[in-house]
Formats: C-alpha cells, structure tokens, sequence
C-alpha cells in the first residue's frame, strides 16, 4: 500500500543526486511494554527541527528489512525485532533541479535491549503511547504509520512461511526427488535468506521433508542450536492429501511460544495462505505470489474477548521477494 504525499512537504529526507531518481529508505515504529500498553520511540532530528519515526536511506544493495534495523540502531540505540510490514509511504524530496519521489517501508519492531544517547543525527528520543506519539510527530505520513501500528495488537504471533530455494529442475535429477539438492543459485539464496529472516526473530524451525526445503532453513536452525520440525502436511503431497488438516497444523505452528519460520513447497503456499486469508476473513491479497526464496510474514490474532480457546486467524499477511531476485 502507498500513500503519495504532496510535493510541497520535502523537508522529511536528505537530497537525491539525480532528479527524478527514487530514493528509496526504510523506518519502523520501535516499541516497547509500557504500563498501559505499547510505547513507541519518537525521535528528534537537530538538523531539521523535526521529530520523526526512525528512518533512513538504503545503502547500496541493502534490503528494506535491514536498512529498518540498522536505521533503528544508529538512531535510538536500540536493537529489535521486526515482526511485520506496516506500509510504505510516498513523498518527494529535494533533488538538483527540482524534486524525486522517496519511497519509505516500514516495519513494526520490537525493542531487544540498548539504550538511547545523542548522535550526529538525534539528540532526543521519547517513548510515549501511541496516542502522544501521534499528536508529537511533525509530518502527516508518520501519524499512518502509527494507524496501521495500531491496526493489530503489538504481541501478535508472527509465522515466517518460505519456499525453498532454488533446486533445479526436477528432470535434470536422476535421483529421488525427495533428496533433490540446493543448486549453487539455490545456496545463494539460501545464504540471502539467513541474513533477512533473523531479523524476525524465528525461534522454531519447520520443514516439508524435502532435502531442498530442509536446506534452506538449516543455517537458521544451526544458529539457533534446534533441530529442525519435519512437518509431512507442508509438502505437496501431504497437502493436496488434506488441505484443511495442513490449514490447522499451521494455526498450531502459530500457536507456539515465539515466531516461527516454515519452510514449504511452489505447490502448498498459495493455496494454504488463501485458505488462511479466507478463514481468517482477510481480503484484499490478491494473487498469492511465491516464487523461490520468498517469504510470507504471517500475522495472526485471536478475536476480540477471545479467552484463548478459539485458534488463530491470519490478520495479515505481507509477501517478500526473494532477496538477491
């Protein structure tokens, strides 16, 4: 989702070099526990007078979910954990010649330690509820973000779902197809995958009993000193025996302590996150994409009242490309 803002408000943003080129950057609203609810981090840039949600500029051939993080670090201090996309917002900003259009993602992130002192580019920060955080902000496009903050609650359960890497094509193996290997463009990805996906915090690691799938997330999993969940339903032919069992296996996944990551096949993603759209009463997705080494950031919640006995339901769901496409 994009939100253009008029031209005339280009104080938010550092120059371009080239007119009309897009600059692209990436931000997050940074929260925290606060005693009656979330607080959010506001900070305050010198050079502009402004007070602002944590943002900045890519470095050349960074992905948005890193420039979130580290923008986040060199900011406020802070390391966190993204959980998921919240918007992108469009504006213009100065260029030689006249203006370019900015393009700026962001991610909701939970606080993981750090403390806050003055830098080159802050020299204040404030944790407020998200109420005083949008009266504070100076521009109009910070306080949407902050309403699509607010649109699910903070602690919602988050399910990392991937498809395997590149493994070549099925008719160039002579073996079994289960033992189908990563290619050497597969491995990339595959490498690709284990610098975004930590930095949402998966803490279990599934897999369809695929050697390609189980590969791709091994990495992870190796970090994470756990072994990796062979999950029968997430493989093409488990799913297609029962689609509504894989449907429920997944709510099951989603239920557990901590975000998880689910490795599964071309075959399975589309179908399984439409019937959990469809369950969940989300709309609006679309075409359901999952090409090699793309990940769906799975958001579920639990209904309103809801004592904890009824499952999940998928409240959003935001699709990443694969990373070195």
């Amino acid at each position: 989702m994009t939100e253009n803002q008029p031209a005339t408000e280009q104080i938010d943003g550092e120059p371009t070099d080239a007119p009309g080129r897009t600059v692209r950057a990436a931000g997050a609203v940074l929260w925290r526990d606060g005693t009656g609810g979330p607080e959010v981090a506001v900070v305050h840039r010198p050079r502009y007078d402004d007070w602002s949600l944590p943002k900045g500029k890519l470095d050349p051939g960074e992905l948005p979910a890193h420039a979130a993080v580290r923008e986040v670090a060199e900011e406020t201090g802070f390391s966190c954990v993204l959980s998921r996309f919240l918007t992108r917002i469009g504006y213009d900003v100065p260029a030689p010649g006249g203006t370019a259009p900015k393009v700026v993602d962001y991610f909701a992130a939970r606080a993981s330690g750090g403390s806050f002192a003055r830098n080159d580019e802050v020299d204040e920060l404030r944790w407020l509820p998200v109420a005083g955080a949008r009266e504070l902000v100076s521009y109009p496009h910070d306080g949407r973000v902050l309403d699509a903050f607010e649109q699910l609650p903070a602690e919602s359960a988050t399910v990392l779902l991937v498809r395997h890497a590149k493994a070549g094509k099925r008719s160039d193996w002579a073996g079994d197809d289960v033992l189908r290997p990563l290619t050497e463009a597969g491995e990339r990805q595959r490498d690709a995958l284990h610098s975004l996906l930590p930095l949402f915090g998966p803490v279990r690691v599934y897999s369809a009993p695929r050697l390609r799938c189980e590969q791709t997330v091994a990495p992870i999993a190796a970090d994470l000193g756990t072994p990796i969940g062979t999950e029968p339903l997430f493989s093409e032919e488990g799913y297609l025996a029962d689609p509504e069992a894989a449907v429920a296996r997944m709510l099951r996944v989603a239920s557990g302590t901590g975000p998880a990551l689910v490795c599964s096949q071309g075959g399975v993603i589309p179908d399984l996150v439409a019937r959990l759209a469809d369950s969940g009463g989300l709309t609006g997705l679309g075409e359901v994409a999952s090409r090699k080494g793309s990940v769906w950031t799975l958001t579920f919640r639990r209904a309103a009242g809801d004592n904890g006995a009824a499952p999940l339901r998928l409240a959003a769901a935001d699709y990443l490309p694969n990373p070195i496409a």
